[in-house]
């Protein structure tokens, strides 16, 4: 329930320090032995947060006939940030206690609004389906970077295979014009890359400045905060339309976007971002393009075909070579 703080030592990373929360002020911290693989738990994580993904881009294309995207995301993240808040209250975690991370944490926020701007401009102008494969090229980005600051993290040769193999599969995937479809631009595709490389960046922050020496809620918090002050400005230069007479369905959607997508699911990739590797963990995100093909075929009709499903071993291949131990 504390702040952990981590420090790179070797070939793995050790959390040497705990802030305990208030109300265990006094106790002794436990040294958190950071791990070097994806067990189970971290598995069971990212099958969870890869679902949830893959449904939310569905839904906020669906939701976009009621509200304006930028207006969608903006509730959102105002909507997580008093969520998050009041865990932290009740959890007992400091969030507002100075510790080093403000300029890392600013930054880290920065990208994440970039990335849920273009992401939600995207979906205006391309299929969801098309634009959350290219989103999730940022596991590339992150593979690329994350090594040349921490070195534990490098690839090794099979595990680049393996992100070819993922990297081919997305790309064999929009080859399909069944996914494609009518209605997709250029415009959102690039839209949507873009919006993959400021994740990828905002991942590359966490895990390599100050940043990492905070906790999970503490990592949340500056990113929803910053879009939840920066996405509303967006939306109104834009020119969006503000308004609360939702239908039911707008109302739930938009709370399944602050509660379950925006706090619950991010605070989890948070908490595996500072447990495991970040390539690993991000490549194993993969996953979530599948599940948008998936409920994209059953929502928004959008056909399965044989390329597809040849996608789709890619990916559970590339995901398997990509966490194979070493000897």
């Amino acid at each position: 329930k504390g702040n952990c703080g981590a420090k790179w030592r070797g070939k793995g990373v050790i959390v040497t320090t705990l802030a305990p929360a208030s109300h265990n002020a006094g106790m002794k911290a436990s040294p958190i032995q950071r791990k070097d693989h994806l067990d189970g738990v971290a598995v069971g994580m990212l099958l969870t947060c890869c679902l949830l993904w893959g449904f939310q881009q569905v839904l906020a294309k669906a939701t976009m006939v009621e509200l304006d995207p930028l207006f969608q995301a903006s509730l959102r993240f105002l909507g997580a940030t008093v969520v998050l808040m009041a865990w932290c209250r009740w959890r007992g975690v400091a969030i507002w206690a100075s510790d080093g991370t403000l300029r890392s944490g600013l930054l880290a926020g920065s990208f994440f609004a970039a990335e849920f701007a273009l992401l939600y401009l995207g979906l205006r102008e391309t299929s969801a389906t098309r634009l959350t494969l290219f989103l999730y090229t940022s596991p590339f980005w992150v593979a690329l970077l994350v090594p040349l600051f921490v070195k534990s993290e490098r690839l090794r040769p099979v595990q680049w295979v393996g992100l070819a193999c993922a990297f081919l599969a997305v790309a064999f995937a929009l080859q399909d014009r069944g996914i494609a479809g009518s209605g997709s631009s250029l415009r959102g595709d690039l839209l949507g890359i873009a919006a993959g490389l400021m994740w990828g960046l905002t991942t590359v922050i966490v895990r390599t400045t100050a940043l990492a020496r905070a906790s999970a809620e503490k990592m949340l918090f500056y990113q929803v905060t910053v879009s939840a002050a920066v996405l509303p400005l967006v939306s109104l230069a834009l020119g969006e339309r503000w308004h609360f007479s939702w239908t039911p369905f707008a109302a739930s959607s938009m709370f399944f976007q602050t509660v379950v997508g925006a706090f619950a699911s991010y605070l989890a990739w948070m908490w595996l971002l500072g447990r495991y590797p970040a390539t690993k963990v991000s490549a194993f995100v993969f996953l979530t393009p599948v599940f948008a093909m998936g409920f994209g075929a059953l929502w928004l009709r959008e056909p399965i075909t044989w390329k597809l499903l040849l996608a789709l071993a890619l990916v559970a291949l590339g995901i398997v070579l990509v966490n194979r131990r070493a000897r």
